[in-house]
């Protein structure tokens, strides 16, 4: 799991996922809530400080933040609309990205714009359905039906962004364990955010302002992208090996204690040298 995290460059990949959600979904949330005010109820920042009982000074940082203009009435130009549809593509060839690299696929890069086009129809429809669970089910028995329902749905988008994102090249059965695995750990996620983000918010926002909601949401997004990033190296290998297993083809105990091994030496040097540089940095120090 660990050769297939690096493999797929698991920290730059998630702030690139991370640097692309940010610039598509923060003005996609602001013109979904213009075009769908007067049908229906559409307000980001209602939603992430019920989702993160923020109060204070992140309240009002994120208000501003997701708000149009007071006095204005919100407009959306041709270049407004491309820069959009830029940005949206974006973020879907970069998690288009994850899916080849992990399943090692041939890269279709534009290609597949279509079928990121409709994932990201699909990943509205996930937010409007998960906004909705939470909404209706996240006062009773401490949120857990809200939970439990929320990963089930996770799962099956995170199977479907599979699918859609590989131009349907990886099986849904392939995905199932990636899909779980995302879904388990968003969840787990998701527990310990709603303990700490209210902090991070709170804190960046006294000190920064709103620039201070967006460094907040940046790290909220990598943390949620990596998450993701390491559920599909996670995923891909579980999916591998019972594949091999299904084939009759378990691994030697030679190959596994060389694995073993090396993953074992992997740490040991990693280990050392954070050792070496915390003992350089004490040294300047002194």
């Amino acid at each position: 799991m660990l050769n297939r995290f690096q493999r797929v460059v698991g920290f730059d990949r998630s702030m690139a996922l991370a640097s692309s959600a940010f610039t598509a979904l923060v003005p996609l949330a602001l013109l979904a809530g213009v075009v769908l005010g007067n049908i229906v109820h559409v307000d980001a920042a209602e939603r992430i400080i019920r989702r993160y009982d923020l109060s204070g000074a992140g309240a009002d940082a994120v208000n501003l933040l997701f708000s149009p203009a007071q006095n204005e009435g919100a407009s959306t130009g041709v270049f407004g609309v491309l820069f959009l549809t830029i940005s949206v593509l974006s973020f879907a060839r970069a998690a288009q990205r994850l899916f080849e690299q992990a399943w090692e696929l041939r890269p279709l890069s534009v290609r597949n714009s279509r079928n990121g086009l409709w994932w990201i129809l699909a990943f509205g429809a996930y937010a409007v359905v998960s906004g909705w669970i939470s909404t209706v089910l996240g006062d009773w028995a401490a949120g857990l039906p809200a939970d439990v329902c929320e990963a089930a749905v996770t799962s099956l988008f995170l199977m479907e962004s599979g699918w859609l994102l590989s131009a349907k090249r990886i099986a849904r059965r392939e995905l199932l364990p990636f899909a779980v695995t995302g879904a388990v750990l968003t969840t787990v996620y998701s527990w310990g955010a709603g303990l700490y983000l209210p902090h991070l918010f709170n804190s960046y926002a006294d000190r920064y302002g709103v620039v201070g909601s967006v460094f907040a949401l940046l790290s909220a997004l990598f943390a949620v992208m990596f998450v993701l990033v390491a559920s599909a190296a996670l995923g891909r290998e579980v999916g591998h090996e019972l594949g091999r297993i299904r084939q009759g083809l378990q691994p030697s105990e030679h190959e596994v204690r060389q694995q073993w091994a090396g993953v074992v030496e992997h740490t040991r040097s990693r280990w050392r040298a954070a050792r070496d540089d915390a003992s350089r940095r004490r040294r300047r120090r002194t």
